[in-house]
């Protein structure tokens, strides 16, 4: 792998706008490949990513996915020179609500299996990038600064991203903390 750079901070920081302004300045039409793991399942999600849409170059490569990156980047990754996911927390939120919907009924020991799916789906999207000759940019919610939240997904939710943050930034060769828009380099 060329490079790997982990972007995060809270919400409305500025984490998408600083990741996508890394490649802004250096890149051919056929350069990028964004991985959008949303799913806009409302209208208020289907504006975000509308919004997020209209403000990326036209001639980036769009995949829209969250599982099976590992595969997909093995079709669509080969020949960039950058390759941006945003963001981490909607693909580790769309894979623990694939284990139960209502977290208050939890089977016995699906927070368990639910961290190692996502876990085993961040591993494989590394090593997939690492194969690739790229700058992998990754963009990610810090969750651990405020409260513990009150219901049980949000503590799931809060628990299994922030351990899976804090395994991404560990490989990372840089990491940027987003805080009111200003990009803060903390590795």
């Amino acid at each position: 792998m060329g490079k790997f750079i982990l972007v995060t901070g809270g919400a409305r920081s500025g984490k998408s706008s600083f990741a996508e302004s890394l490649i802004r300045n250096d890149y051919d039409e056929n350069d990028v490949l964004y991985i959008a793991t949303s799913i806009p399942f409302d209208e208020e999600m289907k504006i975000r990513v509308k919004k997020h849409r209209e403000q990326r170059p036209a001639g980036w490569e769009t995949l829209e996915a969250y599982r099976g990156l590992d595969i997909r980047l093995k079709e669509v990754g080969a020949g960039k020179k950058y390759i941006l996911l945003d963001c981490i927390t909607l693909m580790v939120s769309n894979i623990i609500l694939e284990k139960c919907v209502d977290w208050n009924i939890l089977p016995e020991n699906a927070e368990n299996e639910a961290e190692q799916e996502v876990i085993c789906e961040v591993q494989k999207l590394l090593s997939a990038v690492r194969a690739l000759d790229v700058t992998f940019i990754a963009v990610t919610n810090e969750v651990g600064m405020g409260i513990v939240p009150e219901n049980k997904l949000s503590r799931v939710f809060q628990d299994i991203a922030g351990r899976v943050n804090q395994m991404l930034a560990r490989n990372a060769d840089d990491v940027y903390l987003c805080v009111s828009g200003i990009p803060i380099k903390i590795k």
